[in-house]
């Protein structure tokens, strides 16, 4: 079964940090984009970060550069969405997706290009 498993995410003091994993089963993150997205109560589903180990590739919104990095671990076949100095605004619900057409991180981080998806993972952030 082909399938992203999240862990991670929690309640942190404003300019705190957490580390997202995401780890795929039943296919190997190296041929395939991996994006991350969040979504805050009322608001779209907006993208966070994209890695392409395929193309070699990554991209982050402008809201999180400089904050966010993304790392991978091959033997786990996991990749890590890891905030730093994080903010109130960073509440959200967080998902990882698999992208099968593996387009990259070149453009924008659009939902609609991704086909299997995380279970996500409530990150809170308080003031």
């Amino acid at each position: 079964q082909l399938q992203l498993v999240q862990s991670g995410g929690g309640l942190v003091q404003d300019g705190g940090s957490l580390r997202l994993s995401c780890a795929a089963f039943g296919f190997s993150l190296d041929y395939y984009t991996i994006g991350w997205f969040r979504q805050a109560p009322g608001k779209e589903r907006e993208g966070v970060s994209c890695i392409s180990i395929s193309r070699d590739s990554t991209s982050y919104a402008d809201s999180v550069k400089g904050r966010f990095t993304l790392s991978r671990d091959d033997a786990m076949n996991t990749v890590f969405l890891q905030m730093n100095s994080l903010k109130p605004e960073d509440t959200a619900v967080y998902y990882c997706a698999a992208d099968w057409a593996d387009r990259g991180c070149s453009g924008s981080i659009d939902s609609k290009e991704y086909d299997v998806w995380g279970q996500g993972t409530q990150v809170t952030v308080s003031s």
